[in-house]
């Protein structure tokens, strides 16, 4: 990863912030972005020490022009891009019978949109170069859905589908387009949404009895990019301890 260009959406923390630094520590320049301004600037002082180019921008990957530029930019920052990490994600969970319209948009439009909104804007890059790598986050609720996640679930499974479309679609260029499906992460917005009670009987269900650590995740991502899997493409590396067999 040495000296190579990746691009993190929604990098200022949890998984995305743990793939930025697990990127960094292997020499990899960083483009994140996110919609918080403190927080980006919390994770590129954080990063900075690890002695590689990192560039920061607030960014609406719902926004198909806002990712556009976002890309433009980093890529003149950096001189290029060879990795593109779709991570930016939200939740708005209900029922379905009590889910509007609003919070179906609202996740649709970051989890889907937003991913192939970023996509598209490094594929004419990566077409020239004939050469790059795409991951994207998708989710076990993607897989088997889960109650009261109809939206994420949607979005997510949507995910999986975008990933083996643009990897039959360029491949050819040497482009490969993969995707991580976590199972149940410690992170900020896990520890938000769930209490303990609910996250004990979560841990429960799975097999290797605890939870992924953002490190997990963030060595998955790093193995997809490298060239350790340079023959794998279109493929779901499902990360959750066994949760979903």
């Amino acid at each position: 990863m040495k000296n190579k260009n990746v691009i993190i959406t929604g990098g200022s923390r949890g998984i995305g912030f743990g793939a930025a630094k697990a990127f960094a520590e292997k020499g990899a320049n960083l483009a994140i972005c996110a919609t918080n301004e403190a927080g980006l600037a919390k994770a590129k002082t954080e990063l900075e020490h690890l002695g590689v180019k990192i560039y920061t921008e607030t960014v609406n990957v719902s926004d198909v022009e806002a990712c556009q530029k976002f890309v433009d930019n980093a890529v003149k920052t950096l001189g290029g891009v060879d990795v593109l990490v779709n991570n930016a994600g939200i939740t708005k969970d209900n029922l379905a019978v009590r889910l509007n319209e609003s919070d179906w948009d609202a996740v649709l439009d970051i989890n889907l949109k937003g991913s192939f909104f970023m996509s598209k804007a490094v594929l004419k890059y990566m077409m020239k170069a004939r050469a790059g790598s795409i991951i994207n986050l998708t989710s076990i609720v993607g897989q088997a859905g889960n109650a009261g996640q109809v939206n994420y679930a949607a979005s997510k499974a949507g995910l999986i589908g975008i990933t083996k479309t643009l990897a039959k679609e360029f491949a050819s260029r040497n482009i490969r387009v993969n995707a991580v499906a976590p199972g149940f992460v410690q992170t900020e917005m896990t520890d938000a949404t769930f209490n303990e009670e609910v996250k004990q009987a979560m841990l429960e269900q799975v097999p290797l009895k605890r939870f992924a650590s953002v490190g997990d995740i963030a060595k998955a991502i790093l193995f997809l990019a490298s060239e350790d899997a340079s023959y794998i493409t279109g493929q779901i590396l499902a990360v959750n301890g066994g949760l979903y067999i």
